[in-house]
């Protein structure tokens, strides 16, 4: 690595980033009128349309009781529909609304297109690296919440 490059001023501004889409997470689910934990669970629904109750506890890794308190509270919103599985009658399906779709497209919508627009601006094989460097950020960060969750809680 080049001893130009200042990788103490990249992680201050991973956490800035973090801290961006953390601040992003709350105005949106301000706006919709969700807490935190529905509005993620809003967002795997509609990546995962439709989803089973269990499959949404496993992605959103709550337990089967938060999570059935989340889809009451996103069903109540008008967000999402519950319908037992046609193969599997045992099996309850969670599919967003057409309200859902609409608040997607609000919030999420343009800050994709102004992310696409950004990304014009690097070639191809800088686009390599970036997601290169998404992916082990992400794995980075899948490893430290692991290790934080096995650190015993304070207070």
């Amino acid at each position: 690595m080049s001893k130009d490059i200042d990788v103490s001023g990249i992680a201050v501004r991973m956490r800035m980033l973090q801290q961006s889409f953390d601040a992003f997470d709350e105005a949106a689910a301000t706006l919709l009128g969700l807490n935190r934990t529905d509005l993620r669970c809003l967002d795997l629904i509609l990546a995962d349309d439709p989803m089973s109750a269990g499959e949404l506890t496993t992605a959103a890794k709550l337990s089967p009781a938060a999570t059935t308190t989340a889809i009451d509270r996103l069903e109540r919103a008008g967000f999402v529909t519950r319908n037992r599985d046609a193969a599997n009658r045992r099996r309850v399906l969670v599919a967003a609304t057409e309200a859902a779709r609409a608040a997607e497209r609000e919030v999420y919508g343009p800050v994709g297109e102004a992310g696409i627009m950004a990304l014009r601006r690097y070639g191809e094989d800088q686009l390599a690296v970036i997601l290169d460097f998404l992916e082990t950020a992400r794995r980075v960060q899948e490893e430290q919440t692991a290790r934080l969750k096995g650190l015993p809680v304070r207070g």
